[in-house]
């Protein structure tokens, strides 16, 4: 007997969207369903109209042509009859930090007309769900990353939806946590609820029973995520050999006409081929000799990229501009020495050592409130050791922190650019503050406004770039100067993959260059860049090896060739079970 179709519950007819006469429609006659009992991946690059149509949805905007209908009624003529029936997480949800866990609830519950005699079952219920009873009289503001998505996605489900809309609900949030709000929307499919997930993270896009493909404005996929997957079947190959060739590797790479994409993935390059590509051939080109290429799986991620019409390429003007710096000395460019951090009686970092030589690329990665952030400002000289030091270019934090922060730079999570400030504005505030004589900071403004294409926007207050400027803006503020040591600080948080891989482009070419970098980061695959990883938790590193060393340490008879997300998963749960023996 055939299981019947799940019903539509969105239904979309050549949705049309303009903000402004003269700029291009923010959404160009998209059609599509949405089914209950289904997670549905809204998926595209910044600014390809996710948001958008996630808000017209709710009902809090009209489209300007075709139509919206949501659980049988338009959105143009009945948003009323709408709103009672979803269940709605914007993407900076609106949690009132100074309010704890349990007050953001009742005052959600007010807003959404929640009966009081219901709320103690309803309150009850969705704090085992989320795992928040214990923190009921946490306030919001001193939430991690993860537990406040957890709360947001609590408010939006203080009356059961027919229909729930997630806005990048997993952006910031570490992967443990991600599996955990995965889990939990699944849940509630079972229960026929749809569900609208808009991600920048493909590998969820790939979890998904479908997804609808956006790029500036057009529809480009509506489907199953494998059978777009399939598009790039027989055409991607890791590139493997030639120990500690992989960043040039790919550089090369990228820059053949057979290739349409590329990604370091631990020691190896992982490439997208064009249809017919010779693949030995194309190795011989761009490896020497001792490189291996062999088939590998596609993923979602490879697909999307093929469909977007390939990378941006591995040449990288930034790193062509760059002055190489000296030949290593053997020295440590960071290092830290037993660095430990408490406020009050908890210990946020505790006794941390790692050393980074001139030209790697050192990874700090943890869940969330597992101590990164804070180990990472101390070695920016932002917050001070109780115990322990840190040393950047020689210079000892404690002593000479002004001569350390020289010579490093610094781009942080939560985007360090002045957003009252226009682009041209930020660029000459950083100079100064880098103490760039004034030839100089006019030169190196010019060559960052030419690299970053950043001249459109000179006049633009930061604040109101496309996320995608911000990153590339603030990358450009972060160097320069030339610093010898930079520090990224969750950089591409948000961004999507084609950003990021232009990005890593100017990050690789850095390092190639003598740069060494010091990253925190909550894509498992740019965790794959780092020459060497320390995973955080609790405030002590856990582990300690180059990607494919932690892959290789929780590999299994049952799964031998684990993801980078699956050894963060289960080093973290290692290091929880021998705490509790």
């Amino acid at each position: 007997m055939t299981t019947p179709a799940a019903p539509d519950l969105v239904r979309l007819e050549a949705v049309t969207k303009r903000f402004g006469t003269a700029a291009p429609p923010a959404l160009d006659a998209v059609s599509g369903q949405i089914r209950g009992g289904e997670i549905t991946g809204l998926v595209g690059p910044d600014g390809a109209g996710k948001t958008t149509l996630i808000r017209l949805m709710t009902g809090l905007m009209r489209p300007d042509g075709g139509s919206v209908q949501v659980l049988g009624f338009d959105t143009g003529r009945q948003a009323a009859r709408i709103h009672g029936a979803i269940g709605y997480m914007p993407q900076r949800f609106g949690l009132y930090e100074d309010l704890s866990v349990a007050e953001n609830l009742t005052l959600y519950a007010d807003l959404r007309g929640l009966p009081k005699p219901d709320r103690p079952a309803v309150f009850d219920q969705l704090l085992t769900f989320t795992d928040l009873k214990r923190f009921t009289a946490r306030l919001a503001g001193r939430l991690s990353g993860g537990m406040k998505q957890k709360l947001g996605l609590a408010c939006a489900l203080l009356r059961k939806p027919r229909l729930l809309l997630l806005d990048e609900p997993s952006v910031g949030v570490d992967p443990i946590s991600r599996r955990d709000l995965w889990a939990m929307v699944e849940e509630l499919t079972r229960d026929g609820i749809g569900v609208v997930w808009s991600t920048a993270y493909l590998d969820e896009a790939e979890a998904c029973d479908r997804v609808l493909l956006l790029n500036q404005g057009k529809l480009l996929f509506a489907g199953l995520p494998a059978d777009l997957t399939a598009r790039v079947a027989g055409r991607v190959f890791k590139l493997a050999g030639g120990s500690g060739q992989r960043r040039r590797v790919l550089a090369a790479a990228l820059e053949q006409d057979g290739v349409v994409d590329g990604v370091v993935q631990g020691e190896a390059v992982r490439l997208v081929l064009a249809p017919a590509e010779d693949e030995a051939a194309l190795a011989g080109r761009i490896a020497g000799e001792g490189h291996r290429i062999a088939p590998t799986e596609p993923r979602f991620e490879d697909a999307f990229v093929d469909l977007l019409g390939g990378g941006p390429g591995g040449r990288s003007a930034l790193a062509e501009s760059a002055t190489p710096l000296p030949t290593d000395d053997g020295a440590p460019v960071i290092e830290a020495r037993g660095l430990t951090k408490r406020f009050g009686d908890f210990t946020a970092a505790d006794d941390i050592t790692f050393a980074i030589p001139r030209g790697q690329i050192f990874g700090l990665l943890g869940p969330n409130g597992a101590g990164k952030s804070t180990t990472f400002k101390m070695l920016c000289g932002l917050l001070k050791p109780t115990s322990g030091e840190g040393r950047v270019a020689g210079f000892d934090l404690r002593h000479a922190g002004a001569k350390a922060r020289n010579r490093l730079g610094y781009m942080a999570q939560k985007f360090s650019l002045y957003g009252d400030l226009s682009v041209a504005q930020n660029l000459a505030f950083f100079a100064g503050v880098y103490g760039l004589s004034r030839r100089r900071r006019r030169e190196r403004s010019q060559l960052m406004v030419e690299i970053f294409d950043l001249g459109p926007h000179l006049g633009m207050s930061a604040k109101d770039l496309p996320l995608g400027l911000k990153q590339r803006l603030a990358l450009a503020c972060a160097v320069l100067h030339e610093p010898e040591a930079l520090f990224l600080d969750e950089p591409t948080s948000g961004v999507d993959p084609i950003t990021r891989r232009e990005f890593w482009s100017h990050i690789n070419g850095l390092v190639e260059k003598g740069v060494t970098v010091l990253v925190t980061t909550h894509f498992m695959d740019e965790a794959e860049y780092c020459d060497r990883i320390s995973l955080i938790y609790r405030g002590r590193s856990v582990a300690l090896g180059s990607p494919d060393e932690l892959k290789a340490a929780v590999a299994t008879a049952d799964a031998p060739d684990p993801t980078m997300e699956d050894a963060f998963v289960a080093l973290v749960r290692r290091s929880e079970e021998a705490a509790a023996a």
